[in-house]
This record gives C-alpha cells, sequence and structure tokens, in this order.
C-alpha cells in the first residue's frame, strides 16, 4: 500500500497543531515554510481537514486554523481515510480482467487493506506525538 503525498502532508500538519498551545493558531504561510510545502497544497489540505469538521478555520486578520477537536479524539485511520482519494489497491474492475470471476487476489488485497486500516486505528493523534513532544517542539522551534 502506498500514501499518497497528499495524506502524509495532512498528516504532518495535524502533527504541527496539536503541539501548538491551546489558544494559538497556525497559518498557512507557517506551515508552507514549516515543511517546505506548496500554499496550494496546505490550503486544499486545511480546506479538506475544515471541511471534515477536524479543524476550525478563522479568516481575516488574526485568523488562521487549529485543531477543533483533540488530539485524543482524531483517529490516524480515519485520517488516512479521509485524505487518501481511493484506498484500492488494485484496480480490477477497469482493466477488464479475463481473470476477474475466478480471481481470489482482490479479495485477499482487500482483507489487507482492512487490516493496514485496522492498525491504524489502534493509534491517534495524541499517540503521533507522545513521547516525543519536546523533540517535534525543537524542531518546529515552538516556544511552549
Amino acid at each position: 500500500m502506498h500514501l499518497t503525498r497528499h495524506t502524509d502532508y495532512g498528516m504532518r500538519i495535524l502533527i504541527y497543531l496539536a503541539l501548538l498551545p491551546k489558544n494559538e493558531k497556525a497559518s498557512i504561510d507557517a506551515v508552507s515554510t514549516l515543511y517546505n510545502i506548496s500554499r496550494n497544497n496546505v490550503n486544499k489540505i486545511v480546506h479538506q481537514l475544515g471541511k471534515a469538521k477536524i479543524i476550525e478555520t478563522q479568516r481575516g486578520k488574526g485568523g488562521g486554523f487549529f485543531l477543533k477537536l483533540s488530539p485524543e479524539n482524531i483517529n490516524v485511520g480515519d485520517m488516512v481515510i479521509l485524505m487518501e482519494s481511493t484506498l484500492e489497491i488494485i484496480d480490477c474492475e477497469t482493466q477488464k480482467c479475463r481473470i476477474l470471476p475466478a480471481c481470489k487476489f482482490k479479495s485477499i488485497l482487500n482483507e489487507a487493506k482492512e487490516s493496514f486500516i485496522s492498525t491504524l486505528n489502534k493509534y491517534t493523534l495524541a499517540d503521533l506525538v507522545a513521547g516525543s513532544r519536546d523533540d517535534l517542539n525543537n524542531i518546529f522551534e515552538l516556544s511552549l
């Protein structure tokens, strides 16, 4: 299974937001600079996370974005499902595969995908920053 860069960036943004002090907001520019991600990509991810009610966004002067949910309530598996456009490992339907009616491979791959998501569902955003908070803060140069 290969996750897209979009998902990678989305998880990085969530990790950053999990480290911010309670009343602090992130900006598109700050995240773009921090991770060397284009403003356009950050905007798309922030919009998607806002639409899913994972983060709160505020426009205008003094605006920005922050976690709407606590890190303990943000499930890693759910975020991967949200960020990925598809989790299909193989596309048998559009390829007009001749052996599709008798093939067991797709069902095995679906089982593997379910196991992958099940493993991710054991973790939350809080788990991703637990024990690494100081190191991550130093990397981000956050003064907490």
